[in-house]
């Protein structure tokens, strides 16, 4: 029953996803009970991410080392390109310390963990971009940090050594717990209820976004100014990110395209804000949880453009994820058989059965009846059975 009710969750997560940030701002007493929550939901979300990870597709993309090396780098220097740009651009005292303390920790953290999970909820293969966001979380203690402290340059102070070992401690620990499970669990029974451990990725996610929203209905009533730059802020600079993907990453089909843009615009703040714990400034928080906003709705707007892009590659033949198919049927248009036609299928139960005990009984002919086969008398081919 829990499985299943997991399963269930993990097939409406775009949706769950979207709702409870707005049950976050509607009840700031569950969101300020949540809050500190916040690191154990990104730790337990990045170990069944990682329990997730499938050698085989991981091996496949890196025997494709072209569109992962594009990937890899687009997705890692586009925000800091994008965000270094917004900082120079801005009129003095528009972007203050805190500020730019959340623009530093959006552009150096890595890509959402969640990308590969809204993939597979689109239905979008997710081996590049599952690929491309596991490598640079890996990579995030040596990363991120140092990228951070760059793009904030001297105005905003940043402790590195205890940041690097608190992401290292996060990554390297869920890392650590993904690998005992699949030892202890098995590949074939993840691979089975793969659609449990979404929805316990998804479940996370729904409690990160309620403890995320704990003071932004404060911030609203008391500064709405600074809550419309912040979110403006936010949605510009995934807006760009997804921007600069789609059009860096032309050679990657369009539908992994649209998933490696949001990665690209859409970022794991959580890990960075997790790990500077109580030293996050009040407005680098309230930045944080404003961002959340483009990150939960984006997969909403995303959903059309993905199915539309399904739909081109059935039609020409292209490869789809696995378990997913076409909108309209198989290549060549045709739809696939009516599941449940055979004989053991539910219409062949339906069907009516031969009465045993009329079996043997010469059957009623109405006036008029031929046996055998008609024929045509004009083209002589035959209308009951082949010539």
């Amino acid at each position: 029953m829990l499985l299943r009710l997991l399963a269930t969750i993990g097939r409406y997560g775009t949706q769950a996803l979207a709702a409870s940030l707005f049950v976050g701002l509607l009840v700031p007493p569950l969101a300020a009970f949540a809050r500190p929550l916040l690191p154990l939901t990104i730790f337990v979300f990045m170990t069944s991410t990682f329990m997730r990870v499938d050698p085989g597709r991981l091996a496949a993309c890196l025997r494709r080392p072209g569109p992962l090396g594009l990937a890899l780098v687009c997705t890692l220097l586009a925000p800091v390109a994008i965000v270094v740009a917004l900082t120079r651009l801005a009129p003095p005292g528009l972007v203050d310390a805190g500020l730019l303390l959340g623009l530093a920790v959006q552009a150096a953290a890595p890509p959402i963990m969640s990308s590969p999970t809204i993939a597979l909820l689109l239905r979008v293969e997710p081996a590049l971009v599952f690929a491309t966001v596991l490598t640079l979380t890996l990579a995030s203690p040596a990363l991120s940090p140092i990228l951070a402290d760059a793009v904030a340059g001297g105005a905003v102070p940043i402790d590195l050594p205890v940041l690097i070992r608190r992401v290292l401690t996060l990554v390297g620990g869920a890392v650590a717990l993904a690998a005992l499970g699949r030892w202890l669990v098995g590949t074939e029974r993840i691979r089975r209820h793969g659609g449990a451990i979404d929805g316990i990725g998804v479940t996370m996610y729904v409690v990160f976004a309620v403890a995320a929203m704990d003071g932004v209905p404060a911030a609203l009533l008391g500064d709405p100014a600074r809550v419309l730059l912040y979110l403006g802020m936010a949605v510009g600079v995934s807006a760009l990110g997804f921007a600069v993907a789609w059009i860096v990453l032309r050679p990657v089909p369009p539908s992994e395209r649209l998933v490696l843009g949001y990665a690209a615009g859409q970022r794991n703040m959580g890990l960075l804000i997790a790990a500077l714990g109580a030293s996050a400034p009040p407005s680098t928080f309230l930045y944080f949880a404003i961002a959340q906003f483009p990150i939960y709705l984006a997969p909403q707007i995303i959903r059309p453009l993905a199915r539309r892009g399904r739909q081109g590659r059935s039609g020409e033949g292209g490869r789809r994820a696995p378990g997913v198919r076409a909108d309209r049927g198989g290549p060549g248009g045709r739809r696939p058989a009516r599941l449940g036609a055979g004989p053991d299928g539910p219409a062949g139960r339906h069907r009516r059965r031969p009465d045993p005990a009329r079996a043997g009984r010469p059957v009623a002919l109405s006036p008029g009846h031929r046996s055998g086969p008609r024929r045509r008398r004009a083209s002589g081919r035959m209308i009951c059975g082949a010539r």
